[in-house]
């Protein structure tokens, strides 16, 4: 079980706290992740889809670390990015490179444990709510990235690699999420454990109900089109992020212990 440190914090939450409302737009940031990524990659050469979506991705991600606090339309940005090229990453595992979904998942799994490894053992903490230095932050994206990779990767093996299909996914990586947050509630385990399990299990899921939209019937899905997928979550996503200035104005992000 992972224990939190007690450091003092050094500056302000730079990272949103789990909330509601977080976790439905992280929910419907990893489905639009899958969808985009996708699209993206069907409507331009693959090899310039992924160099535009790394671009993107580095683009987001500095603007985000430039923030001095916890800024919903930098941090939300961030993570949609790392969703697309989270999912180009383990594709391109799959498809260019011919790496089984078991291995990229396992391999994926071993970068999250590394990088959990090395940030306790320099800050002492993993908790959310103590990202309160660019060095914390480092980690926590760090973190985030290797989630979406190991999410994709296990969301593909569940769906196509053991032929569960979209939808069996959909319910089974529903239950599984259950998991902690009934761990959590009912069992008292260990807040820093229970985020960051469900936090892995948000990426399969959501890819899942974005395949299961996107896809041809042929291929197990609804047959709404990747376009038309990507556009709903993303204006779905835009909206909540929005919701969240309307929410709070002007009223910065407060600082909860787990």
């Amino acid at each position: 079980m992972l224990r939190t440190s007690t450091h003092r914090r050094t500056g302000p939450q730079r990272v949103p706290n789990p909330t509601a409302l977080f976790w439905i737009t992280k929910g419907v940031s990893t489905a639009m992740g899958e969808a985009v990524s996708d699209f993206s990659i069907h409507v331009l050469p693959p090899v310039v889809a992924v160099l535009c979506g790394f671009v993107l991705f580095v683009v987001a991600l500095i603007v985000q670390l430039t923030r001095r606090r916890y800024t919903p339309w930098a941090y939300w940005t961030a993570v949609g990015m790392v969703g697309v090229f989270g999912t180009m990453a383990a594709d391109v595992m799959h498809v260019a490179l011919g790496v089984p979904y078991a291995v990229s998942t396992l391999f994926y799994a071993v970068v999250l444990a590394c990088v959990f490894l090395l940030w306790w053992r320099l800050e002492g903490t993993l908790s959310v709510h103590k990202v309160d230095t660019f060095g914390r932050e480092a980690f926590y994206w760090a973190a985030v990235v290797a989630t979406f990779a190991m999410g994709t990767a296990l969301g593909d093996l569940a769906a196509v690699g053991l032929g569960l299909g979209y939808l069996t996914s959909i319910v089974v990586f529903a239950v599984v999420i259950l998991v902690p947050a009934m761990g959590y509630r009912f069992a008292h385990w260990n807040a820093v454990f229970s985020f960051w399990f469900a936090y892995v299990v948000t990426r399969p899921l959501g890819a899942s109900i974005a395949d299961w939209f996107g896809k041809t019937p042929a291929e197990g899905g609804l047959g709404a089109g990747e376009g038309w997928t990507s556009l709903a979550l993303v204006v779905l996503m835009a909206s909540l992020v929005v919701a969240m200035y309307v929410r709070a104005p002007g009223r910065r992000m407060p600082v909860v212990e787990p």
